[in-house]
């Protein structure tokens, strides 16, 4: 099996060098389809994660309201409850019915469902005729409960079966998918999505570098839509999810060759298995539908990481305006006080997969030297920052109006700070001068992140100090948390202080 580690291929592509801009042009259906809309979809994972917390929660809500017929100890009862409702819980995992895909057939989930219950209560029994002699737990109570658990989760499950099968006719629940590779083991994939994993996912299309009769301009009805070095203008024009390589295990080349193209996108990358004569142990192996693949690369803060750092910058932005709103008038009245113009300047930058967003700052430079495209970077004793502005600057108190972008939904408390369009090091454009620079928009970008709390700030005259930038905020890409970022959050106010020298 190929290993490959993604770390690695981030110290494979931080290096100096004139990177590879993408001038592809797509061709027309590419282009067709990336400009058709793309619905809002939820998150597999989280939809089943959400319903296995419902269905625990209600059979415990069955026990609890069955407590009366239980005479017995508070302690004993309650304990139980949650002991049979996690049992159930774990043969219904290794039956592998709490997935979507599950959910979509009744009669199998059903019935599965209930045999983990019933299982879970065949071990409670089990452990009273050994242990509870004198009856502490009423049996009259374990029955009830049973019985009203068994039709509980009966009921769930055809609602939830319900639910599910109304999001799948939505396609809220299909990962936007492409296929790499072509012939016959492309052609061997498709059919094997579309029987056994369709509801699932939708394709878009495939990409190819090979032009010849091993790579027809049409797999199975699906349309060849360029080289896979398109894919990722493509990607950047229309959502993609996923990305299925049809390629065997042996042609390890051209799968870390494809793999060193494709990391800098935010997306998950999944070999395909269901052609490989070898066979591995069931944890090898993940799953599109019901189709195995193997794991290459993962799209970073998805699926609960996503929703809890959604939460994080939501809660910390609105404490945050609250706490510092004083501050932020103060400095409004004194940037009007102090120099003729707007209070805000706004400028566009990268945001999450190279998407341009306006970023909200205060103004600290006067109006009629004011560099909307960041060509020349502020130095030390620029004559073009104002009295106020190089107090804000060097406070980063020209940043806080940036937490009206969090709000938006542009920005992030914590991530890699957005540069401005025509920045540069040493003459150089930072995408030019760091190979693999864009791979840092995999995340939204943020108001702090790694990169400034260990010093990396203010001026980029070099090369080495962007590229520094960059290799961290790989780091934090890689290694995120949601500790991570509590505790950048934390440690700002104290770099802001240690390394002012740095801003100007």
């Amino acid at each position: 099996m190929i290993r490959l580690d993604p770390k690695q291929a981030v110290l494979d592509h931080v290096q100096t060098g004139a990177a590879r801009r993408s001038t592809t042009e797509l061709s027309p259906l590419a282009a067709r389809i990336a400009a058709q809309p793309v619905d809002r979809t939820y998150s597999p994972a989280v939809v089943a994660s959400v319903a296995q917390g419902i269905e625990a929660a209600l059979l415990a809500l069955v026990g609890f309201a069955l407590y009366g017929l239980n005479d017995g100890d508070t302690l004993l009862s309650v304990s139980t409850t949650l002991g049979v409702v996690a049992a159930a819980n774990v043969f219904m995992m290794y039956a592998r019915i709490h997935r979507v895909a599950a959910y979509r057939r009744l009669a199998e989930q059903t019935w599965k469902a209930l045999a983990s219950w019933t299982a879970a209560f065949a071990l409670l029994w089990l452990m009273v005729m050994l242990f509870d002699k004198e009856q502490v737990l009423s049996r009259q109570w374990i029955g009830m409960w049973w019985g009203l658990g068994a039709a509980s989760l009966a009921a769930f499950r055809f609602a939830l079966h319900l639910l599910v099968r109304r999001w799948t006719g939505q396609g809220r629940l299909r990962r936007r998918t492409v296929i790499v590779g072509g012939g016959k083991d492309a052609e061997a994939l498709i059919e094997a999505i579309m029987a056994r994993g369709g509801e699932d996912i939708e394709l878009l299309g495939l990409f190819d570098d090979r032009n010849d009769d091993r790579s027809p301009e049409s797999v199975a009805s699906l349309a060849k839509l360029g080289r896979v070095a398109d894919i990722i203008e493509f990607a950047r024009l229309t959502r993609v999810d996923l990305v299925l390589v049809s390629m065997p295990l042996s042609a390890e080349k051209r799968v870390l060759d494809m793999l060193r193209q494709l990391w800098v996108l935010p997306v998950d990358i999944r070999l395909s298995a269901h052609m490989s004569k070898l066979r591995f142990t069931e944890k090898a192996y993940s799953y599109v539908g019901d189709v195995p693949v193997f794991d290459m690369a993962d799209r970073p803060i998805s699926d609960w990481s996503r929703v809890f750092k959604w939460l994080f910058d939501k809660v910390v932005a609105t404490l945050a305006l609250i706490l510092l709103a004083p501050v932020m008038i103060a400095t409004a009245i004194a940037i009007k006080l102090d120099s003729p113009g707007p209070v805000f300047f706004r400028q566009k930058r990268h945001g999450f997969n190279n998407q341009l967003i306006e970023m909200w700052k205060f103004r600290s430079m006067y109006v009629d030297k004011a560099d909307g495209g960041a060509a020349r970077l502020v130095s030390r004793n620029d004559d073009r920052v104002t009295r106020v502005g190089r107090f804000i600057r060097k406070t980063s108190i020209d940043e806080l109006p940036q937490l009206f972008n969090v709000l938006a939904g542009e920005l992030s408390i914590v991530g890699p700070r957005p540069h401005a369009l025509q920045a540069k090091a040493d003459n150089t454009l930072y995408y030019e001068a760091v190979e693999g620079y864009f791979a840092r928009h995999r995340v939204k970008p943020g108001m702090t992140g790694w990169a400034q709390i260990n010093g990396w700030r203010g001026e980029t005259d070099t090369v080495e100090k962007i590229m520094q930038r960059v290799n961290h905020d790989l780091y934090y890409i890689e290694n995120w948390s949601l500790w991570l970022d509590m505790k950048i959050v934390a440690l700002t106010p104290f770099s802001l202080f240690a390394y002012r020298q740095n801003a100007f």
